[in-house]
């Protein structure tokens, strides 16, 4: 470990004791170093470390302080990591194949967890995919939206940042679906119908099999349809 990382171990003990909890702002620099035996160099590389993760914020002129430490803030970077892979069908596979190892019992969550408003919203978002079935791209931007409506019903921030990270950065693939595959519109619909189903009937073990089923038959056909090593379609 270079001392660096040492440094930042450091300061991250800090925050995870409660020393310094979420909202709090650090000692000034000379100060921090002090505190934790490091050289001021150390410790402004440290911060610079801390501030790129968004655990910490620097503000000019005022201070550093500790982030809301929430994770929709510290995992916001894995969505850009993924949109970095989207050219990749190795990557693509991988990331299909961690969808459907999250999502349907995410999905078996929220329909213990789901009221009613919230499934009012993911009965809106299936309406409107049911008027846009004849627009893909349309179509494909509602089905992100039901799947996050659903996810959300579930309560945990971060699961529903894991899956926005992972799924919602597929939707390029999914499209591309949608264009070469004429019958993939009316089976994605006929899925979603399913899902929802399920989860107004608040049944777990139904809400994630629909979610299962719907998420392998996407993977499978793009594993089918992706087993070339050329370029996919739609590019990095």
């Amino acid at each position: 470990m270079s001392l660096t990382d040492k440094a930042i171990a450091q300061i991250r003990e800090l925050i995870r004791s409660g020393a310094l909890p979420p909202g709090s702002k650090l000692p000034p620099e000379q100060e921090l170093a002090a505190q934790l035996g490091l050289s001021r160099n150390l410790a402004r590389e440290a911060v610079k470390a801390l501030a790129v993760a968004r655990v910490l914020e620097v503000r000019r002129g005022d201070g550093t302080y500790v982030t809301s430490l929430q994770p929709s803030l510290l995992l916001e970077g894995l969505g850009g990591a993924v949109e970095l892979l989207q050219g990749d069908s190795t990557a693509l596979r991988d990331l299909m194949e961690t969808r459907r190892l999250l999502e349907p019992v995410a999905t078996a969550l929220a329909a213990t967890r789901i009221s009613d408003e919230q499934l009012a919203e993911v009965e809106r978002h299936l309406e409107a995919m049911r008027e846009a079935r004849d627009d893909v791209e349309l179509l494909n931007a509602h089905d992100a939206a039901f799947h996050r409506a659903v996810i959300s019903a579930t309560g945990n921030e971060t699961l529903l940042t894991l899956l926005e990270g992972i799924s919602g950065r597929t939707l390029r693939a999914r499209v591309w679906r949608g264009l070469v595959d004429t019958q993939a519109s009316g089976r994605t619909l006929a899925e979603h119908e399913e899902i929802f189903r399920a989860l107004s009937a608040r049944d777990a073990s139904l809400s994630q099999a629909a979610a299962l089923l719907h998420v392998s038959n996407t993977e499978v056909w793009l594993r089918k349809h992706l087993r070339s090593e050329e370029a996919l379609p739609w590019g990095a």
